[in-house]
């Protein structure tokens, strides 16, 4: 399984950005460090928030209803001036993907399949509430973040 390499709080520089409290945001990654000081930075994100959206989803490995934290809320200006809202969901590339299938089953191989269909019901969901709100969900890997 995944194990993040880096957790800690953030210290937000441009509070006025910032949707949410700004004395409880949370790395849970050096990438999702990564993408909050891109986010703080950047002058072209309006609003940004961590993990400041919960979406229900219902969840295929025991078929109930569970909150899903969207890793971000961004709010972005483009060249043109037209404002776009994003979820952004920050995730390895390995766990965007089906599991490959070995040759026999291990404990591990079963919770990476337990582990990929959680997050398609969650993926589903949010893109169903991006639907529904005029936004779009983004799930970003280590490639898109330039690592």
């Amino acid at each position: 399984m995944y194990k993040a390499t880096y957790k800690g709080r953030y210290r937000v520089i441009n509070s006025s950005k910032y949707k949410g409290d700004i004395n409880t945001v949370m790395a849970r990654s050096s990438w999702e460090l990564r993408f909050m000081k891109w986010c703080d930075s950047n002058s072209s994100v309006l609003e940004w928030g961590s993990e400041t959206m919960i979406i229900p989803y219902k969840s295929p490995v025991d078929n109930r209803i569970h909150r899903y934290f969207v890793d971000f809320y961004i709010k972005v200006k483009d060249k043109n001036n037209a404002v776009t809202k994003y979820l952004i969901e920050i995730k390895p590339e390995k766990f965007t993907k089906p599991p490959a299938v070995p040759k026999r089953q291990t404990k591990r191989f079963i919770d990476e399949v337990f582990q990929y269909g959680t997050n398609q019901a969650k993926w589903k969901a949010a893109d169903e509430f991006c639907i529904d709100n005029g936004m779009k969900f983004l799930v970003l890997t280590e490639k898109d973040l330039g690592i």
